[in-house]
């Protein structure tokens, strides 16, 4: 079984382990777009994608500062986080390193002057970050906690190519180790259910991300988000679109933890769209239900993560 005290590997044990506590994400939108948006590769994006379905609250009260909408994101955390070890601003909607090197230092030192912020996670995509981005990253993680997150989504490049990525896997794998080899943490994200891929296809993709240097991952089950061109989509046909039960995704998340690296740190198990926005589907269970009824599967079927790892 795996270091931790569960039958998976909390992302908060890595935290433990690595930093000595719980480091907090304070969000912060810094109006960046994509290229797959902006006509550079593409336009409307990913096909599941809205923005507004995981942009914190307080942050659609207009365009604030950087500074302010970190006093403000510092206000709504609850209580129990302010004793955090550490805290640092997530730049998550969009493509946070779409930009030149200079953009990216005006907005990212902004943040790290805050006297509340010790660091920055950092999500973006895999063909978005250049060599230069990278040396000038790598050496402001001399000093502070920096993270990259990027949207891997799948391994298969018909299914990106379906939902509009705009990159392939081969970008995912060759962006991952670039950073990994500079010393910054970098984790993934994983959308499981995308039409068009089979359930063999998506287990197998543990095996295929665990060869990666991912300290950590996100995994997000496929919801159909309204104003989404696959809301279109699926309102047109939606028998394309064969979207997890949640009993059905327990069990699934079960086998795919099975065949995972076990050193791999566990973000989250899946997302909850915001209810004014979500089409499909409607569990009605928050994401840390899922977890528990995922730890009670394992305990169930006395298994654990990389059980079936070679």
């Amino acid at each position: 079984m795996n270091q931790s005290s569960r039958r998976y590997f909390p992302y908060s044990e890595h935290l433990k382990q690595k930093y000595g506590g719980r480091i907090q994400k304070v969000s912060i939108h810094a109006d960046f777009t994509c290229p797959n948006r902006d006509g550079s590769l593409g336009y409307g994006g990913c096909t599941f994608c809205n923005n507004d379905s995981f942009v914190p609250n307080y942050l659609h009260d207009g365009m604030k500062s950087i500074t302010e909408q970190i006093d403000h994101g510092m206000e709504f955390l609850p209580g129990r986080y302010h004793s955090a070890k550490a805290f640092v601003g997530y730049f998550q909607a969009y493509s946070n390193t779409y930009g030149t090197v200079e953009h990216l230092k005006r907005i990212y030192s902004e943040a790290l002057e805050h006297e509340k912020i010790d660091g920055l996670v950092i999500g973006t995509r895999p063909d978005c970050l250049s060599d230069e981005q990278l040396d000038y990253l790598a050496d402001l993680a001399k000093d502070h906690y920096i993270f990259i997150e990027f949207g891997i989504e799948s391994c298969y490049n018909k299914t990106l190519e379906r939902v509009n990525r705009g990159h392939s896997y081969e970008d995912s794998v060759e962006a991952i180790k670039k950073v990994a080899d500079r010393g910054i943490p970098v984790a993934g994200h994983m959308l499981f259910g995308l039409p068009g891929e089979s359930r063999e296809e998506t287990l197998a993709q543990a095996e295929m991300i665990s060869e990666l240097p991912l300290g950590s991952v996100k995994f997000h089950q496929l919801q159909i988000v309204k104003g989404t061109i696959m809301a279109k989509q699926y309102k047109e046909d939606p028998n394309q679109f064969p979207l997890f039960q949640p009993d059905e995704y327990v069990d699934f998340m079960v086998d795919f933890l099975e065949r995972l690296r076990p050193d791999m740190a566990i973000q989250r198990f899946s997302s909850d769209t915001p209810i004014n926005l979500r089409m499909a589907p409607n569990w009605g269970i928050r994401p840390n239900q899922i977890q528990l009824m995922i730890e009670k599967r394992l305990k169930e079927r006395d298994t654990y993560q990389g059980k079936l790892y070679k």
